[in-house]
């Protein structure tokens, strides 16, 4: 079972929360997140620096947050990046029976060795710059072993090293407790178009033991940085908590 499912998916309810907040129209909610998700990564696309969207929803307001590791990118010169991006999804999500209200939340990820989608994205980056996989993923998972998780494991799979016959490979480090479901467990995957064809890059980090459920992604955030903070504290005096800016 743990090997079939999507971890965060499988823990939905249990410890952790869902990306989307709203209730009622499910299938029309269901595609504005899609089309605003979409843009987003869309814009970004060559950044490789979005980790999570989170969209929260009632009558007339829509709020958005974005996880980053590069805020001041998303933000814009004198926040130019963010009115541009308010602009374009009421363009798209915007109804004549509602006059809506888009706000834009940028969260900073401080530490993105251990965000398992800025992880796959990174391993992505450097395959399509010619750098050697193997070398890749030893370098992601000796940094994030370092941020004191439990464990990470590395799936790539294509055209390694632009070989004739594709295949898989596996790359682990620590624990990884799939069937636990109160392990906090992180997912993140990305496709990286290369010249000889498409790779795919599996990460998962599982982080620490969640004993109480995450009402969203914002409080998972914030609870996994104030618990590694003490555990980390003695070997740096970076802060670790996520910094919020919100226009």
């Amino acid at each position: 079972m743990g090997q079939k499912a999507n971890p965060i998916a499988n823990r939905l309810g249990l410890i952790l929360g869902w990306k989307s907040i709203w209730i009622k129209n499910y299938s029309i909610n269901v595609k504005e997140d899609e089309d605003i998700r979409n843009f987003i990564n869309e814009r970004f696309y060559r950044k490789y620096c979005i980790s999570n969207i989170l969209i929260e929803k009632t009558r007339n307001k829509i709020i958005i947050t974005i996880f980053t590791s590069k805020p001041a990118i998303v933000i814009g010169k004198q926040g130019k990046e963010v009115d541009y991006l308010k602009k374009e999804i009421k363009k798209k999500i915007n109804n004549i029976n509602r006059n809506l209200y888009i706000y834009i939340n940028v969260i900073d990820v401080e530490y993105p060795e251990i965000d398992a989608l800025l992880v796959a994205k990174n391993i992505c980056r450097q395959i399509i710059n010619r750098v050697s996989y193997k070398k890749c993923i030893k370098i992601s998972i000796i940094n994030a072993m370092r941020m004191k998780i439990k464990g990470i494991k590395i799936k790539i799979s294509g055209r390694l090293n632009g070989v004739e016959m594709a295949r898989k490979e596996t790359y682990k480090n620590g624990t990884i407790k799939l069937s636990t479901f109160r392990s906090n467990i992180d997912y993140g995957f990305y496709e990286a178009n290369t010249t000889y064809g498409k790779i795919g890059v599996k990460v998962w980090i599982m982080k620490n033991l969640l004993y109480t459920k995450m009402k969203d992604l914002t409080n998972f955030y914030n609870n996994f940085f104030k618990i590694q903070k003490r555990k980390t504290n003695k070997f740096t005096n970076r802060k670790i908590y996520a910094k919020k800016k919100i226009f």
